[in-house]
């Protein structure tokens, strides 16, 4: 008797691929978690909304992160994981102090332009006072890093003469995001007050040029020759 193959449903597959890869499933949870946060808020983004957009249920998103604010938290440690694992990958420990902070800026200002969701976050949170971020250890150690990192270039740049000394190094990395967050956050409005796309590729180019001077001049010694 010839045996007859059980067609399975859609269902049944998506069940058998989340217990197959369930860290693929939590990744791609978190993945439209962070676009239903950053567009709709903490309190506007639905549960319903997420299951519906992903490879999973409501209930295995609950199983994962407890509720939506557990959720929402996870999405924001995601966020500032992604950018600072991004930084530690970069590859300047043989370049000069100039041009390590050249490649860190630019690195900066491309990945807010690419990621928009991960600005968006770090608006609500502010709106929240900072609650959530106040919860996670991790972003705070994230964060650490960060500063390390940039605290090493500056004082490679301090010791070979070429950026002055007594700069903080917490108040640079507040003025390198400063510059590379309002690219983002602020673009719509100016390019409507303004009747000039700030997002067009050329604009986004010399916006960068001049972030990345505007940065390299406020670090540079007095002596340093001139950009």
């Amino acid at each position: 008797m010839a045996v007859t193959e059980t067609k399975r449903k859609p269902k049944q597959e998506a069940k058998a691929t989340r217990a197959q890869d369930p860290e693929g499933t939590r990744r791609n949870i978190l993945e439209v978690a962070s676009e239903e946060f950053a567009l709709n808020g903490l309190s506007g983004a639905r549960i319903d909304e997420i299951a519906a957009r992903t490879r999973s249920s409501k209930r295995m998103i609950y199983y994962y992160f407890g509720d939506k604010e557990g959720l929402y938290l996870r999405a924001l440690e995601n966020a500032y994981r992604e950018v600072r694992e991004g930084e530690a990958h970069l590859d300047i420990e043989g370049l000069s102090p100039i041009a390590a902070l050249t490649r860190l800026v630019e690195f900066t200002f491309e990945h807010h332009h690419r990621h928009e969701e991960f600005i968006r976050m770090v608006m609500i949170e502010n709106i929240h006072n900072g609650q959530y971020l106040e919860q996670s250890k991790e972003i705070r150690e994230l964060n650490v890093t960060a500063i390390d990192h940039i605290a090493r270039i500056y004082s490679r740049g301090v010791e070979e003469g070429v950026f002055r000394p007594g700069l903080d190094p917490v108040e640079l990395h507040w003025q390198v995001s400063a510059l590379c967050f309002f690219n983002v956050s602020n673009r719509t409005t100016f390019s409507m007050i303004f009747g000039r796309d700030f997002g067009a590729p050329e604009q986004l180019e010399r916006l960068k040029r001049n972030t990345v001077e505007m940065l390299l001049r406020f670090v540079a010694a007095a002596d340093a020759p001139a950009l």
